[in-house]
């Protein structure tokens, strides 16, 4: 049957439907699947009877094109879409020859959201492929030096952070001709120890001055051809002769600052003067307050009273010059220096810097090229999940202080400090036990309540006691040291060495069943242990057969008989905040 023969009402299949094409905007006859499906004849004018076009000749076909098929009698075309939406209806049909309404186009603003879409898709297919060459772009601007076993081995997500900072006087690029000894290997000159809470809500910037007298550990060095080489320590030296003095590298500066604050740095960052010129020039400049004019011929430095802006030889100037503020020492250019860092963490953490492609990116090619990494830092992806980790810092949390010092009481003239006995401990045991120095209310105040409860309650008799001791990380012969101390001096006869633990734990720990609360309160009670080193669970089995407790000594373990009471406050020493200006005077 034809299609004619279809259309009549009485013969239209139920299966057959008008529904509109989306690939032509048109509407269609759905036609069974037994039937061809035709499609909707579009406009065209009153043929003539013979069959010819309007102008007396025969009806064209364009040579591949589908002949159209009248439409049928007696069906309801459906209207369009616009007509629809207006609540009119389908105008009915007035024969074959009857001219009907047009069936609508797409519009020009469909057609563009269409081209719109394919554009966007093959931009995000050119950007990925972009971006895969611009992060490897960014890799080979990275150089990377071995950490050589100094590190932990590279920060974690879920524990605290301590990234060694080393600004070096060594002259490199262009334009640098001015500054810093022509003939340094690159000191240490500055150097930060900066160290981010567990929980990521502080964090405090700790300078050492690059005067402070220290002991140099020896330092095992990866050299250029992949050779060890062990480069010997040396006693009583300058702080900044820990980099570049006898090829040391900034491994051997990790070396020092464990030596000397017993934090051992997960990664260090090394930058030269370049460093400050191009990333202040990325971030188009920080803002500095001064309390009084200066004018530092030998830093270049020349700025009056108040606040500016500054960047590139500007700011380098800034955190070099040292003659014009304070006492004109090491220690008064510390404060300019700290001051510069928490402008630029707030220009980094200002909307007008993280909102900006240009910048993002400039700040991007300025970081990589400018900064020397550990090993374990070399891939822009590492550096990424590093400064997301930062990113959650708030600046009013971010506490910069300094090594507390002394004047060297060997020298009568004072070029050199010496660490401050009475204050300085206490620093880096803060620093050690993630102590803030700022009044941030944490997050984990709960937990810890619940761990000064498990120091609260009866006390066994020390005869009753009984532990198995472990070395989990302190230094060989510590389980056999606290043995002997606690049997021969604290009554703690039931104790027995059971050698070493199988994991190296950064904190002393005391585990025990909810039966022996007492004995674990005693111990604690004995050994100066905090309620976080009391760790409720199960009891082990002794060389007796006996159930028995499990004290595993960690790396922060100092000797038999020192307490391991971690401090809860930190120490009052001068400090400042990244939220605040603080006028250099």
């Amino acid at each position: 049957m034809d299609a004619q023969g279809r259309g009549r009402a009485d013969n239209i299949d139920p299966a057959d439907q008008w529904v509109l094409n989306p690939n032509t905007g048109e509407y269609e006859l759905r036609l069974s699947p037994s039937a061809a499906q035709p499609p909707v004849p579009g406009p065209r004018r009153p043929s003539p009877p013979d069959g010819g076009d309007a102008k007396g000749g025969r009806a064209r076909q364009t040579p591949g094109e589908t002949p159209q098929t009248p439409r049928a009698r007696g069906t309801n075309v459906p209207a369009p879409r616009s007509a629809r939406r207006r609540g009119a209806e389908p105008e009915a049909p007035q024969g074959r020859r009857a001219s009907r309404r047009p069936v609508k186009k797409k519009s020009t603003a469909k057609k563009a959201l269409l081209w719109t879409g394919g554009s966007m898709a093959f931009v995000l297919v050119a950007v990925s492929a972009a971006g895969y060459l611009y992060i490897k772009h960014l890799n080979d601007n990275i150089t990377s030096v071995s950490d050589d076993g100094a590190s932990t081995g590279g920060f974690r997500k879920d524990e605290a952070i301590n990234i060694l900072l080393i600004g070096t006087d060594k002259r490199t690029g262009a334009g640098n001709e001015g500054y810093g000894d022509s003939g340094s290997v690159g000191h240490a000159d500055t150097t930060i120890l900066l160290h981010v809470s567990k929980d990521r809500s502080n964090a405090t910037a700790l300078s050492i001055p690059r005067d402070l007298i220290v002991n140099v550990p020896d330092c095992p060095t990866e050299q250029e051809d992949g050779t060890k080489k062990v480069i010997p320590g040396s006693q009583g030296v300058r702080f900044n002769t820990s980099l570049g003095q006898d090829d040391r590298t900034p491994s051997c500066t990790m070396r020092t600052v464990t030596e000397l604050t017993g934090i051992k740095p997960d990664d260090f960052m090394v930058a030269d003067f370049n460093a400050v010129k191009t990333l202040t020039e990325a971030v188009d400049g920080v803002d500095v307050c001064l309390a009084k004019d200066i004018d530092d011929p030998k830093s270049h430095l020349k700025l009056s009273k108040g606040t500016h802006r500054i960047s590139g030889e500007q700011a380098l100037a800034f955190v070099r010059t040292r003659h014009s503020v304070g006492f004109g020492g090491d220690l008064s250019r510390i404060g300019l220096q700290q001051q510069f860092l928490g402008a630029l963490m707030r220009k980094l953490k200002g909307n007008d810097t993280l909102t900006s492609p240009t910048k993002m990116v400039k700040l991007a090619e300025a970081g990589t090229k400018a900064l020397t990494v550990d090993d374990k830092l070399k891939s822009i992806g590492k550096l990424k999940d590093l400064g997301l980790e930062l990113g959650k810092l708030n600046p009013k949390n971010l506490a910069f202080t300094t090594v507390p010092v002394v004047d060297n009481p060997a020298e009568k003239v004072h070029a050199t400090v010496v660490l401050n006995d009475a204050k300085a401990p206490a620093v880096f045991d803060a620093i050690r036990n993630d102590v803030s120095f700022t009044d941030v209310k944490k997050k984990e105040k709960a937990a810890k309540d619940a761990q000064a409860a498990r120091l609260k309650g009866t006390k066994a008799p020390a005869s009753e006691v009984r532990v198995r001791i472990l070395n989990g990380g302190a230094q060989a012969g510590s389980a056999q040291a606290v043995l002997n101390w606690l049997q021969n001096d604290e009554g703690v006869t039931k104790s027995e060495n059971a050698g070493n633990a199988p994991d190296q734990l950064a904190k002393t720990t005391l585990e025990y069943a909810p039966d022996q609360a007492a004995q674990a309160r005693r111990l604690a009670a004995i050994m100066g242990l905090s309620g976080a080193a009391l760790k409720p669970g199960e009891s082990v089995t002794n060389s007796q057969g006996l159930p028995a407790m499990t004290l595993t000594l960690g790396k922060d373990f100092k000797g038999a008989g020192v307490s391991l009471t971690a401090p809860t406050k930190a120490p009052d020493v001068d400090k400042s905040t990244a939220d605040k200006v603080k006028c250099a005077a």
